[in-house]
């Protein structure tokens, strides 16, 4: 059973965030607002897609099993076929002793609506994953199938992503640099400051790119 509603969420452009903001700038957001430990720690990096994946958190806890279980992938089918459209895919695999997702997962993610995929452990069909243009990011591949090996056993709860709390319905932000979370509650401020601060690091790049001094960017944006 969940223990929130991951639809009971703001409404906001996310295609517009995912062009003007990156996880950076969250992660500095959420500094100033009194959350210093958002980020995911080193190692889950994009495997396939570009760009950077802005989206509501819907998760998944996957734990090695020994056997298969009596409807193969059940948990797995339930879980995609309950992604809408802005969700991110934020699966915990990190005892990984195979790939937790693959081509047809993507696939399906991509017909619901879904934005990318989040995985603490391994994935496979990366090439073809990334010729669907479908972004995600893991700490690695690996051909060995989830079945029998590893299976969902909880969605839509609380889970630990690299070290990071992640709840269903916080805003994730993830790119080259890595993964940040925004815990829902201060979404909306978080956003606010976010695309004002992308901003000002705009203004402040122009100005050094025109033989601007670090320290007069510094005292105008306050930025680095």
């Amino acid at each position: 059973m969940s223990e929130t509603d991951p639809r009971d969420i703001p409404a906001l452009d996310l295609d517009h965030l995912a062009g003007v903001t990156y996880s950076a700038v969250f992660s500095d957001v959420c500094d100033r607002l009194g959350f210093r430990d958002q980020t995911a720690e080193p190692g889950i990096v994009p495997l396939a897609g570009r760009g950077t994946v802005v989206g509501w958190a819907r998760t998944a806890r996957s734990r090695p099993v020994d056997r298969a279980p009596e409807r193969p992938y059940g948990a797995e089918i339930d879980f995609l076929d309950s992604l809408r459209p802005g969700d991110v895919a934020v699966v915990d695999c990190s005892e990984r002793p195979a790939a937790a997702w693959g081509e047809l997962f993507s696939t399906a993610s991509v017909g619901r609506g879904a934005r990318g995929a989040l995985v603490d452990g391994y994935i496979r069909d990366r090439a073809k994953i990334d010729a669907l243009g479908f972004p995600v990011l893991g700490r690695g591949c690996r051909p060995t199938d989830s079945l029998g090996r590893v299976s969902i056993q909880a969605v839509d709860v609380g889970i630990r992503f690299g070290g990071v709390r992640v709840s269903a319905g916080d805003l994730v932000v993830a790119d080259a640099d890595g993964v940040t979370v925004v815990p829902r509650a201060i979404v909306r401020e978080a956003v606010a400051l976010a695309v004002e601060k992308a901003g000002l690091e705009d203004g402040a790049r122009d100005l050094l790119l025109a033989g601007g001094r670090m320290a007069d960017v510094w005292e105008r944006y306050r930025v680095l």
